[in-house]
């Protein structure tokens, strides 16, 4: 039995474990062999009313690659959302029209509220600084790729840990895989309170950094992150936003074994040179969004016993 047939993302918590590895473990099958005609026939609708490259492309892609099809607007100014429509409204009729949603909204709760608009399985894209679940299980799925096991690593996340909703999923996420987890962000931009709470329920260990330069050494997972612009007031982007720059030369400290992940875009956080040391793993991360898509829409749209 296929357990998420049918099913919406919302949140990495609506995943257990199990079903994590078993996306992981289908995104590995993807990679290696692509069903080209799996989902043929079947569309899915692509409603980003908030920008995106990687997120909306690879979910195009993923579903091109598995033979469906996809309709869809990338800014809200091209729905009927700048008429006045609600988000209900669009999501009960898109829902008419497609097989599965993927939707990006600037607000949170966004997703939510479209899953029970529709009876159709709606994918958390990123709604506002909440949650992205999507990005979280590509993390999972590289992270396993590069250190050849998610069980007891060492991870930090570095920069904007208040508005990223990236780091919110991923280190929600961590819980299920005993990763001790360090926390680098000025003072205005810490992770969220409810977050800290979680992971101190859950018994897992984490810190609280203000220098980079204080973790490089111990962790197999640098997890760097640019300021939501989009999100910050003025003042505290312009105050913080040459904060963390992660330099070639700081890599003398770096266990070799670790690998530099980033959800992108990248402004000013990682030099250009480190590009082209070992240490980098970015744009593979970036890549395996596309596999980890593919895996979650065929487990979704594909056989109930798949």
């Amino acid at each position: 039995m296929n357990p998420l047939y049918q099913r919406s993302l919302i949140s990495i918590s609506d995943l257990t474990k199990d079903e994590i590895l078993l996306i992981l473990k289908r995104a590995e099958e993807m990679k290696k062999k692509i069903p080209r005609e799996l989902l043929k026939h079947k569309i899915l609708a692509s409603c980003f009313f908030e920008p995106s490259t990687r997120t909306r492309l690879s979910f195009e892609a993923a579903m091109i690659r598995l033979g469906g099809s996809v309709v869809g607007f990338d800014e809200a100014g091209l729905s009927s959302a700048k008429k006045g429509e609600s988000l209900q409204d669009s999501m009960k009729v898109i829902g008419e029209y497609a097989d599965l949603i993927v939707l990006r909204h600037p607000s949170e709760g966004a997703a939510r509220a479209a899953s029970e608009a529709t009876t159709k399985p709606v994918i958390n894209a990123g709604d506002g600084a909440n949650q992205h679940p999507t990005q979280t299980l590509l993390d999972l799925f590289t992270i396993k790729e590069c250190q050849k096991k998610l069980k007891g690593l060492n991870l930090a996340f570095v920069g904007d840990l208040k508005f990223g909703r990236t780091v919110h999923s991923l280190s929600v996420a961590c819980t299920h895989f005993d990763m001790r987890l360090f926390f680098v962000s000025p003072e205005q931009l810490m992770l969220p309170d409810e977050i800290s709470r979680f992971l101190k329920k859950q018994g897992i260990k984490f810190s609280f950094h203000r220098n980079m330069e204080e973790v490089l050494g111990k962790v197999d997972i640098l997890y760097m992150t640019r300021l939501q612009k989009e999100r910050l007031d003025p003042s505290i982007y312009e105050k913080c936003k040459d904060t963390y720059i992660l330099k070639e030369k700081m890599m003398k400290q770096a266990k070799k074994n670790l690998k530099i992940l980033h959800p992108l875009p990248r402004v000013n956080e990682i030099e250009l040179t480190i590009d082209k040391t070992p240490f980098a793993y970015y744009f593979q991360q970036s890549e395996n969004g596309l596999y980890v898509r593919m895996a979650l829409l065929s487990l979704i749209l594909g056989e109930k016993n798949g």
